[in-house]
């Protein structure tokens, strides 16, 4: 591998630990709430936020996108945990609803811009392999304020906490990967360790599971030209069906074995 692609990959690859670090245990919360679209739903309104501070003229990378951003995302997340207290029973319908609005929306908005279909298309597939390091400083910064909130405060975020922590994540993450992967890394390696009854090995297991597929995503689209984003969402995908043929059933082995 060159040292070019490696100048590529490397800023990419940390991008895609930042997401991971704090998706695989959201992932997993998701999981066991039975909620899994929250986090489309939530990642398209935060998208709708920039695309309305963009069609206002507010520049792509400044403070007011990013105010704009956050504060979509905490105003669904709100909507959806009132949503979640009133009609528990249709709580994943109106998620669906809710994402469908969002991107609906999103289309209207971008209906008059001569570039429009090119800002939907990095909204979902991001643009991961262009992230450079200034844009991680302020990733890591929340990621790891969301880390320290979800291990330390945890027990404290029943109701909107939980919505509200989830939508900084989200916020933080779709701008920088997409909608698609971001949705990806939440839930394909909760999904392939879901079975698995000790919180840390599952942690463990789900990092494992998003590590290696997005390395492997992101080597292969270097090396194929392809885009980047689609490519690592199916390496998830790839790994996490490995996992659950080959490793899981010997993890179950052992929880079985006297």
């Amino acid at each position: 591998m060159s040292e070019f692609e490696l100048s590529i990959i490397v800023p990419a690859f940390i991008a895609s630990l930042l997401v991971l670090s704090t998706h695989v245990p959201l992932g997993t919360e998701v999981l066991r709430r039975v909620i899994i679209f929250i986090d489309l739903a939530i990642a398209q309104v935060a998208g709708l936020g920039v695309i309305a501070a963009d069609t206002m003229g507010w520049e792509a990378q400044g403070w007011m996108v990013q105010i704009a951003a956050v504060s979509a995302a905490l105003l669904a997340a709100y909507v959806l945990h009132w949503t979640d207290k009133r009609w528990p029973a249709i709580q994943e319908a109106l998620i669906g609803v809710a994402f469908v609005l969002a991107a609906t929306a999103g289309i209207l908005l971008l209906a008059g811009n001569p570039h429009g279909g090119e800002h939907l298309k990095e909204l979902l597939v991001g643009q991961i392999l262009w992230v450079n390091y200034e844009q991680l400083l302020p990733i890591a910064i929340i990621s790891a304020l969301v880390l320290f909130a979800w291990y330390w405060m945890r027990d404290r975020l029943a109701g909107f906490g939980f919505y509200a922590l989830f939508a900084f994540a989200v916020t933080a993450s779709v701008q920088l990967v997409g909608i698609y992967l971001v949705f990806a890394c939440l839930i394909i390696p909760a999904l392939a360790t879901r079975h698995i009854a000790h919180r840390n090995l599952r942690m463990f297991c789900g990092y494992a599971v998003g590590i290696a597929g997005c390395l492997a995503g992101l080597v292969l689209s270097v090396d194929a030209d392809l885009p980047a984003g689609a490519i690592i969402v199916w390496s998830l995908g790839f790994f996490a069906l490995i996992f659950a043929w080959l490793v899981r059933p010997l993890l179950r082995q052992q929880d079985e074995s006297p």
